[in-house]
């Protein structure tokens, strides 16, 4: 799967450890990495699915159309999925699922 982002930020932060590191923090910065690398592997949704550990799930709501990856307690890596074979996967943004 190709991997696109909504944003710069996001891609800068993909490819330079130490700016995700600066705008989420080691923790999610790590996942965070770690997951889109994940995603570049799979094969179709269904395996990201299956993957243990990432909780990956459709979302409702206003965000129909998106998923969640966990990528810690707190912290969600959301995307879209694009084209006519779902070949891109377009990172949108990473939120606090629970914002305090």
């Amino acid at each position: 799967m190709e991997v696109q982002f909504r944003t710069r930020q996001l891609e800068i932060c993909y490819q330079q450890h130490r700016q995700a590191n600066r705008k989420y923090g080691a923790q999610v910065a790590r996942k965070y990495i770690q997951r889109i690398n994940v995603i570049q592997q799979a094969m179709d949704l269904e395996q990201i699915m299956r993957l243990p550990g990432l909780w990956c799930h459709a979302l409702t709501g206003n965000r129909h159309g998106q998923y969640a990856i966990k990528l810690t307690g707190f912290y969600r890596l959301i995307f879209t999925l694009t084209g006519n074979q779902l070949e891109v996967i377009m990172i949108e943004e990473v939120s606090k699922h629970y914002d305090d």
